[in-house]
């Protein structure tokens, strides 16, 4: 698989298909790039060339826990120089929850960048603002305070990251716990200030300032209420929103693969909205 030095980092990727627009998509938590490989093909045979990454502290990408910034925004800027090495920009730019709030915050970043969002499984209300914190930092400064950084790479998620990238251990046990806390502290802080937006980490003016097509498919658990989609639909100028045929469901998570016998409509539905836009950018230009 491709590497590319990002800021400092040595970031995974990979692009499926050859030809056509770009289109950058993002998975969501920190989870690697993989669970988008099936969705990327069916985007790649509609005639898009689809890039997937792992961001760092993800996937095979090297760790590193520095940053004032919420982690959203350290991966927006990531993705964008990205982009830039492959020649790719502008381009189309989606993702599923922290993966659609970093396709937000790339908007907000780098205006000029994106051809229009992709926004699949908004995270926000107040079980997702008091669930995250805990998911992606609170454990992870316990464990560090509790018992060094030997505590940290023997989370789980660390063992996955050691792992997929065995350097990352020695990079992992280099810092200084307190250090780690402190970053991990801020991150959390930054995180939770958000928390409790409509669309988490946004706020409604950010929202209604993003000057992009948008395309929003809401997710339909506790984490991804439905009702996120809809507010990131209303807020954002001119969004359109595809409702997928499912009920919320009274869960804290559904995964992402269980959405695979959604994913043609998904595919079908990207597509026609890309094919849209540009059809309205080459409108744009002839006027």
């Amino acid at each position: 698989m491709p590497t590319a030095k990002i800021r400092g980092l040595n970031i995974q990727y990979q692009v499926i298909g050859d030809k056509g627009p770009w289109l950058a998509l993002t998975t969501g938590g920190r989870r690697g790039h993989q669970e988008f490989v099936p969705l990327a093909k069916k985007l790649a045979a509609a005639g898009y060339r689809v890039l997937l990454h792992d961001r760092r502290n993800t996937g095979a990408s090297d760790v590193l826990i520095e940053g004032d910034d919420v982690e959203e925004t350290i991966w927006a800027d990531d993705l964008h120089e990205l982009l830039s090495r492959l020649g790719a920009l502008p381009a189309f730019i989606g993702g599923s929850s922290s993966g659609a709030r970093t396709s937000i915050l790339f908007a907000l970043r780098h205006p000029k960048a994106p051809r229009a969002l992709l926004l699949l499984r908004v995270t926000g209300g107040e079980f997702a603002a008091n669930r995250l914190p805990e998911v992606y930092y609170g454990q992870f400064i316990r464990a560090a305070e509790e018992g060094g950084m030997a505590a940290v790479c023997a989370t789980e998620q660390y063992r996955e990251r050691i792992a997929a990238n065995p350097a990352n251990r020695e990079r992992l046990m280099k810092m200084d716990p307190k250090r780690y806390v402190e970053v991990m502290s801020r991150w959390r802080d930054n995180f939770v200030a958000g928390a409790r937006l409509p669309v988490m980490g946004v706020t409604e003016a950010e929202l209604r300032s993003i000057g992009v097509p948008t395309f929003v498919i809401p997710g339909n658990d506790k984490t991804h209420s439905s009702e996120s989609g809809r507010a990131a639909a209303r807020l954002i100028p001119g969004a359109e929103m595809h409702a997928l045929q499912i009920a919320d469901q009274d869960v804290a998570l559904i995964p992402f693969e269980q959405w695979a016998p959604y994913e043609e409509e998904i595919a079908q539905a990207f597509a026609d909205f890309m094919k849209r836009v540009t059809a309205g950018e080459k409108r744009i230009r002839k006027a």
